[in-house]
């Protein structure tokens, strides 16, 4: 078995606001570029970190344009807006189980992005899901241009996954020097794609109905490929399972107490 790590390491940190999400993910990748991660845990180790979201939100990438949403939908629906530390575009956080991943490695970021995937992979066959690696981007229909521009999910990368060719997954990452973080989203049910209701422009309705077309013929679900949402904790322990057995090691589970002085 070729494998990239000798440790692996789960955290579950259930749910948390959209800032909060995303400030512990800085803080995270933050003790993994000064090294105190790695000091405690072990320089060859990665970490996993899974969570929900509470309320529902929209994330953006690190350079998509935030007035692509309207702001003041999404504050009437309760819906955070809050910016990703990762690239990519918008994804609607509603009835979902999301990762991040981290490592200090020097492989290429496309090697780690395969990795990823392989653990998600052989998570989603402990539900009877065989997903496979989109081979590259999918086909876009003309006239789509600007729809594709503010979702993630309705475009696809080289080993991000697919059922029945339509994504799955939704990932994106960041690096700082050999620092990597990398974000994904799993949509338990089909609420995802609704991100278009909160679409700003234009107003004329097309790109919001263009969206949801293009996502509804794109994406799919857990809830729509197994007929039922699976549990969020089911999908931990899958993940968790997973993740140790693509390295050949035991997942050793960390609790926020073990981390109090990195987050």
């Amino acid at each position: 078995m070729n494998t990239l790590f000798s440790r692996v390491y789960a955290l579950d940190s259930g749910l948390h606001t959209g800032e909060e999400n995303m400030e512990i993910d800085r803080r995270l990748m933050a003790s993994f570029l000064d090294g105190r991660f790695q000091r405690r845990y072990g320089g060859d180790s990665c970490l996993w970190r899974f969570y929900g979201w509470s309320p529902h939100a929209i994330t953006v990438g690190y350079h998509q344009d935030i007035s692509t949403l309207d702001s003041a939908k999404c504050s009437a629906a309760g819906i955070d807006i809050v910016r990703r530390p990762t690239g990519g575009r918008a994804v609607f956080h509603a009835e979902e189980f999301t990762y991040s991943f981290f490592t200090d490695s020097a492989e290429h970021n496309a090697t780690l992005y395969r990795v990823v995937h392989e653990v998600i992979q052989r998570a989603l066959e402990g539900l009877g899901i065989h997903a496979e690696f989109c081979r590259s981007t999918l086909s876009r229909h003309q006239g789509e241009a600007s729809s594709s521009s503010v979702s993630c999910f309705t475009a696809s990368a080289k080993y991000e996954l697919q059922v029945d060719g339509r994504k799955l997954v939704g990932s994106a990452q960041r690096r700082s020097r050999n620092v990597l973080l990398q974000h994904g989203s799993l949509p338990l049910s089909p609420r995802h794609k609704q991100l278009g209701t909160f679409v700003a422009l234009p107003e004329s309705g097309v790109l919001h109905d263009g969206i949801g077309e293009e996502m509804e013929r794109k994406t799919t679900s857990l809830e729509e490929i197994l007929g039922y949402m699976p549990q969020y904790e089911q999908l931990a322990e899958l993940m968790k399972s997973a993740a140790g057995h693509t390295e050949g090691v035991e997942t050793v589970e960390l609790y926020a107490d073990d981390l109090t002085d990195i987050y």
